[in-house]
C-alpha cells in the first residue's frame, strides 16, 4: 500500500463527506463524543454497503487499510482543480 500524497487531509475531507453522506441519507446521527476511529469504520462500511467503495479483503480489514481506502475514495470525489489531486 503506497501512501498518498497529502494522505492526512484526504483522510479528513473523506470523513466529513461521508459523514455528510450517512447524514443526508438518514441512517446514522454522529455524536460529539464518537470517536474518529468508530466515525472512519461506519463510513467505511456505508460506503462498501451502498456499494460506493470495493470492500476490502477480510483479512485485510483494518483501521489503517480503511483509512488508506477512505482517502483514496475521497481523492476520486474532488474536482480536478482541486488542491489535494495536485
Amino acid at each position: 500500500m503506497k501512501k498518498l500524497k497529502h494522505e492526512a487531509e484526504l483522510l479528513k475531507e473523506a470523513l466529513r463527506r461521508g459523514m455528510e453522506y450517512g447524514e443526508s441519507r438518514g441512517v446514522v446521527e454522529f455524536e460529539p463524543t464518537d470517536s474518529q476511529n468508530d466515525k472512519l469504520e461506519y463510513v467505511y462500511r456505508l460506503l462498501v454497503h451502498d456499494g460506493l467503495v470495493q470492500p476490502l479483503a477480510k483479512d485485510d480489514v483494518s483501521l489503517p487499510n480503511i483509512k488508506h481506502k477512505l482517502a483514496r475514495w475521497a481523492l476520486r470525489e474532488l474536482p480536478e482543480d482541486h488542491p489535494l489531486r495536485q
